[in-house]
């Protein structure tokens, strides 16, 4: 079968509750994942988004913070939501779809201002959590499986508006980039959006300072789908919806897509 996934850091799910309709009635991908939905679940608008043909919901809220949520047409069955650096936070939620294909979806910490552990205990906190999922993915490798989400790295110097600058901004910086790829080594995935668009600039986040931020363009590829290698040849269609960052009242990111055949 052949199915479509994306994700989108949204910036508040009831905030926007009519982009998230939008998306789904414009793009009507099978399997949405969303990060930073800032809602306990109980909050979240399920009713409008299942009459739009998504009836399997499942998820991690808090209030305020965080959150993520995977919304699907077909079945989808719970199968982890992992706290990864003892946070306490809503961060991660896995879920086993009907094809037997599992989806993780994951908000990573954005790391606050400073790339120094020592006087930001966010960094801090960032690296340790990647480290969590570095650790989590050697014990169990996964198998048959997408990795999607805010993952809060721009890792390549493509997926930044300018690679120099941005070595000491947090996202971007050599020992994030790092920790990134101990995360994709420990579980063999396959960076799908860049096995499609393996050249050229690419973001998917703009900052919402920026007065014009399309002429400005000063972005980040901070959203991934990731799959591991038994599937990720399965992989195709990759894009970024950045017109999105556009709409009226927008996230500060752009949907990211992927379609599989499996």
């Amino acid at each position: 079968m052949t199915f479509t996934l994306a994700t989108w850091n949204i910036n508040s799910v009831r905030l926007r509750e009519g982009l998230v309709a939008q998306l789904m009635t414009d793009e009507a991908p099978d399997v949405l994942c969303l990060q930073e939905c800032k809602s306990p679940l109980d909050k979240i608008p399920v009713a409008t988004f299942q009459a739009l043909g998504y009836t399997h919901m499942i998820g991690r809220g808090q209030k305020g913070y965080n959150g993520v949520a995977i919304f699907s047409k077909m079945p989808i069955e719970e199968v982890g939501a992992a706290d990864y650096a003892g946070l306490g936070h809503a961060r991660h939620i896995a879920g086993r779809l009907s094809n037997g294909v599992t989806v993780h979806n994951f908000y990573v910490p954005a790391g606050g201002d400073k790339p120094d552990r020592e006087i930001n205990d966010k960094f801090g906190q960032k690296l340790d959590y990647l480290t969590d999922m570095r650790d989590a993915f050697h014990a169990a490798r996964p198998e048959k499986a997408i990795l999607v989400g805010d993952l809060n790295i721009a890792p390549r110097e493509d997926d930044v508006w300018d690679h120099k600058k941005l070595l000491k901004i947090v996202s971007h910086t050599p020992i994030e980039v790092e920790h990134l790829a101990q995360v994709q080594d420990s579980g063999v995935w396959v960076d799908v959006t860049r096995q499609d668009i393996p050249q050229g600039n690419l973001y998917s986040w703009w900052s919402y300072r920026a007065a014009d931020w399309d002429t400005a363009d000063k972005g980040r590829r901070l959203d991934h789908i990731w799959a591991t290698s038994d599937i990720a040849s399965a992989a195709h269609s990759s894009r970024v919806l950045r017109h999105v960052r556009g709409w009226e009242q927008p996230s500060d990111h752009a949907p990211v897509f992927a379609t599989f055949d499996l």
